[in-house]
């Protein structure tokens, strides 16, 4: 994904246009895929199609209903939605972090985000889909505060609090590059190996 507007109409416009594109490709790509195809990985220590989209799950899981939340409590203040977008200067780094293509630099899951190494099931798509939905209305809600006074704190790190703005970019350039590495293990896949018990750890 490019640089995203500084306009906020513009900023969340492009971050829609973004998950509408993923709910795309999960329909149209991920949803005819059976339990076996969804289980093939590329090689050793490499992510299935499965695994990828299990650790946006697990992500979202994290972030996605506080967000919901803190907005929520921001439009019943009263909270108006401004021009501009801020950006910080941590979030901006780990969105650029996150830019970087893996073939230039591989990053590595923290455990408790990494994808189980078992066999798993079709659901992982629905939930996926079930994700991108509450994601597009978390950037609709958006749009009815300043989004830059909500902040998001970080599961990792407590006492990091970002820009709802900030985090709402990271999200949506972390969901592209995953969607990325699941469309190339398809487009690869009759070169593909079964999933192994043991879980894999680089994105």
């Amino acid at each position: 994904m490019d640089a995203t507007p500084t306009r906020t109409a513009d900023f969340l416009a492009h971050l829609e246009q973004v998950v509408q594109r993923a709910r795309t490709i999960n329909n149209q790509r991920f949803r005819p895929l059976d339990v076996q195809e969804l289980n093939m990985r590329p090689g050793p220590g490499k992510w299935s199609v499965g695994q990828c989209l299990e650790h946006l799950n697990i992500i979202g899981g994290h972030y996605l209903p506080d967000m919901m939340r803190r907005l929520r409590l921001a439009r019943q203040r009263g909270s108006k939605p401004t021009d501009l977008v801020k950006r910080g200067f941590i979030g901006n780094k780990l969105t650029e972090a996150m830019r970087t293509p893996a073939s230039v630099k591989a990053l590595t899951s923290p455990q408790k985000y990494a994808p189980s190494g078992s066999r798993l099931p079709r659901t992982v798509v629905e939930v996926f889909g079930r994700q991108l939905d509450e994601l597009l209305r978390i950037i609709e809600v958006a749009r009815e505060v300043n989004a830059n006074r909500v902040r998001i704190p970080n599961p990792i790190i407590p006492l990091l609090r970002l820009r709802l703005t900030d985090q709402l970019e990271f999200l949506v350039v972390h969901l592209e590059r995953h969607l990325a590495q699941a469309e190339r293990v398809l487009d690869g896949r009759t070169s593909a190996t079964p999933a192994r018990e043991t879980p894999a750890d680089t994105e």
